[in-house]
């Protein structure tokens, strides 16, 4: 496959190959952070230490308790 750029809405893409987007773990959605190095655009995946997600948590954001429903079987509660 030869990816080529193309329009898309005010911004310009580039498929990436299902194959090569395996071998470093890329999903739909998986953050990403771009640089510029001469003539060649570096894409490489964001990866968050424990400490940075972790600061990141705030009394604004943290859900409550989820009720996941009665018993069903053997479950102890």
């Amino acid at each position: 496959m030869q990816p080529h750029v193309q329009k898309w809405g005010n911004s310009l893409g580039i498929r990436i190959p299902l194959s090569l987007a395996q071998k470093i773990g890329l999903r739909e959605g998986t953050p990403v952070d771009l640089q510029v190095d001469e003539h060649a655009i570096i894409i490489r995946r964001k990866h968050y230490s424990l400490e940075q997600m972790l600061a990141r948590v705030k009394p604004e954001n943290i859900h409550s308790e989820i009720d996941t429903g009665p018993q069903v079987g053997r479950e102890i509660w």
